[in-house]
């Protein structure tokens, strides 16, 4: 079983900043590309930011310069950093993972896992 757990979202206001950390656990062998979409109520998902195992990121325009992705891959955890925040950045933000899950029986799959989500809200 493998499990995507979300942290630091919260109220901030605008200018300010929030730091968003996602959490991979379970059985997991290696993960690939990790990441953070966001996704406003009735709206697709869309993507914020990735990171690949290689440290490799790519960036929405929408926060380029202001956000920065980031992993540490010996705690299967990726960050968000997210500064200069402004009202429409308010919006719940979802944590993906493309993770190598080891089975019992020592083969392993791929599959993609997101995070609960969690809210940021940009607010004076």
């Amino acid at each position: 079983q493998v499990r995507v757990v979300e942290s630091g979202g919260g109220l901030v206001q605008p200018g300010g900043s929030l730091r968003l950390s996602c959490v991979a656990s379970g059985s997991i062998f290696n993960i690939h590309t990790m990441g953070w979409y966001r996704q406003d109520p009735g709206k697709e998902r869309d993507l914020v930011a990735t990171i690949d195992s290689g440290g490799l990121a790519e960036y929405a325009d929408s926060v380029k310069g202001r956000f920065t992705i980031s992993r540490d891959n010996a705690k299967n955890t990726v960050y968000l950093q997210m500064n200069s925040l402004k009202p429409e950045d308010t919006v719940v933000y979802y944590c993906n993972a493309s993770i190598q899950v080891l089975t019992t029986r020592g083969t392993s799959y791929e599959h993609t896992y997101w995070g609960q989500g969690t809210q940021v809200t940009v607010s004076s």
